[in-house]
Formats: structure tokens, sequence, C-alpha cells
């Protein structure tokens, strides 16, 4: 395969509203050499996740090009001298770092140790949904509760019809003794939720009488994505010692409500790695094995709604749709 020098690219230029002038437009980027440990991919497709939408309207770039994007599978095209993992032509799927232009590209710069090998029962789009929402639930379950199979109790998933949860419900019903709550209200939404293995459904806009009702000592824990107003809720549906990981960006938090009970909170950040830990291939081999459960028919991609081309059109398409919180799995865009 031929290294390109330069690719296209979709860039924001200013933050603020998605139907602003300079929100998402197409820009040409040189393709720079790839670092010892990097992967030049060319991308296949890519994912939308609330971060995209978080980052554009926050952070502003001062009219320079910059490339979102979390999310992508593709298909390798140049390795860094001390690259030991993959070759061109290898197919594979990965989230990227924050700290580094993102997968909203043509060809992409990414480091080997925190890419996986695309599932291959998955087409690319498929595969592109899978990245940052596996890593994080895998680190919410396996490395802030420190779940394993042999652990009992109950979990309560708020947010469990998004990509994350969807991927939480996966993981957590692979658990036999981990009962799994969900909190879910439209009604495709429910379906969705038990299709990936929900125990229990309970309404997400009022869920403390119908979690109390199913659970009357408490749940032992809970994952949240929507924790603005919710800590007193968790608080009184949690157990004494109970613990929250949430990812979600609070404003004002006020975790005083958790003290009486000894509760606790953690934050999971999936790119917590790529940025403090870069020689880790901790993510590497998380993918790796999320792919293998995918090939052998346990877990399943969380697509639902596909866009193309790759283009500045089609994402604004997808990010005006994950801002409204409502999205059930994950858009992708394919190209």
């Amino acid at each position: 395969m031929q290294t390109p020098t330069t690719t296209q690219a979709v860039a924001y230029l200013n933050n603020g509203p998605i139907d602003a002038p300079g929100s998402l437009v197409d820009v040409e980027l040189e393709v720079p050499a790839p670092g010892p440990h990097d992967l030049l991919v060319e991308v296949r497709a890519v994912s939308v996740n609330p971060v995209d939408v978080k980052v554009r309207a926050s952070s502003d770039p001062g009219g320079t090009p910059k490339v979102l994007g979390y999310d992508a599978a593709g298909v390798v095209v140049a390795v860094g001298s001390q690259v030991s993992a993959y070759r061109a032509g290898d197919e594979v799927y990965y989230a990227g770092s924050i700290g580094r232009p993102g997968t909203n590209s043509i060809h992409h710069l990414v480091d080997e140790r925190i890419v996986g090998r695309k599932p291959r029962t998955l087409d690319f789009a498929e595969a592109a949904a899978l990245p940052l929402t596996s890593i994080t639930a895998w680190e919410v379950l396996f490395d802030r509760l420190g779940l394993d199979s042999g652990s009992a109790g109950t979990l309560l998933v708020v947010g469990a019809a998004g990509g994350v949860g969807s991927m939480i419900l996966q993981l957590a019903h692979r658990l036999p003794g981990v009962r799994v709550i969900a909190a879910a209200s439209r009604p495709e939404s429910v379906q969705w939720v038990r299709g990936l293995g929900a125990d229990e459904v309970v309404d997400s806009r009022d869920f403390v009488d119908e979690v109390k009702r199913l659970a009357p000592d408490g749940v032992d824990w809970v994952f949240s994505a929507f924790s603005d107003g919710n800590a007193e809720k968790f608080a009184e549906v949690l157990k004494v010692r109970g613990e929250v990981v949430a990812i979600d960006d609070p404003v004002g938090l006020d975790l005083m409500p958790l003290k009486a009970k000894s509760q606790t909170w953690h934050w999971e950040l999936m790119f917590t790695r790529p940025l403090f830990e870069p020689e880790s291939a901790y993510q590497r081999e998380l993918l790796d094995e999320v792919a293998r459960l995918v090939d052998d028919g346990a877990v399943r991609t969380t697509l639902t709604r596909k866009l193309s081309p790759l283009n500045a059109a089609s994402l604004r398409e997808a990010h005006r749709a994950v801002e409204t919180s409502a999205t059930i799995g994950k858009i992708v865009v394919a190209g």
C-alpha cells in the first residue's frame, strides 16, 4: 500500500452549536510520518460518542482545524519502526486518544498499544460501534468495581440504552451471580435493554421506588451515565458501602448524600491509560478479548444507525442525534 502524504478529514474550527458555520467542515490535512509505536490506518468507519459533542461544543480551537472522533475501524497502511503487533493489511478497531487528532479522517495515526484486531464476524461499520464503549464498560465492571465470575449482587444501570450502557448490560450478563436492573423509559429502549440481557427494567425518569421494590435491601452497584440530580437517589437505593461508577460530567455535583452509608463514588475515563500510561497494552488486550467474545457470539455490535459517506454533512447529522441524549445504541458513519 502506498503511504499518503495528505488526507481528507472532518474538523471543527470554533466551538458552539452544531449548525454554526465552523462546527464541522471538510478539510485536507497533511499526514505526519508514523511515530515508533504508531499505525497509519485507512479508516473505513467511525462512530460518534457524547465526548465528540462535548468537545465540539465547549473547547475552542480558535479557527485551527481540530479533528474529532474516538472510534474507528479500518486497515493498517503503514507501521512505525518499533511496531510489533501489526503489519500493513491488518484489519483493526480502536478508540484512540483524546490527546491526539481524532479518527474523523480517511487516514489516522494511532499507537498500536491501544488498538485491537477487528472482530472477524463484523464489517467495519459494525466494529466501529464498539471500541470506546467496550473499553469503558470493561473498565467500569472489572477495574473500578472489581467484578469477576464469582461476584454476587445487584447492579443498577442508569443510561442503559446508550452506547456504554449497552455494553455494560452484555458484559454483566456473562457474570452469573450479578443481577442487572436497567433504567430505561421509552418502549423501544425497554425492548433494547431486555434484548441485551437486563434481568429487570425500571423507569429511568423515576426509578427509586421501583428499584427499592425489586431490591428491598438495596443494590450493590450503580453505573451512571446521567448523574446530574441523581446522587441523592443513588444513595437511597444503594446498600451500605455500595458503589457508584460515573462517566458523565455533572456540574456542581454534591456527593454528601453518600456519606451516611459510607458509599463510594468512582470516576471512569477510558482515556486515562492513553494519556498517563502510554506504555500499557491493557486496552489492546481488552479489545482483542471483546473481539473474541463477538466472534464467539457472546457479545454483539450495538450499531443501530449507519450514515454515509464519511464527511462533514454525515457527521453533523450524527452529532445532532447524539446531542438529544435519546440515542439507542450507536450511530456509525462509514466511508
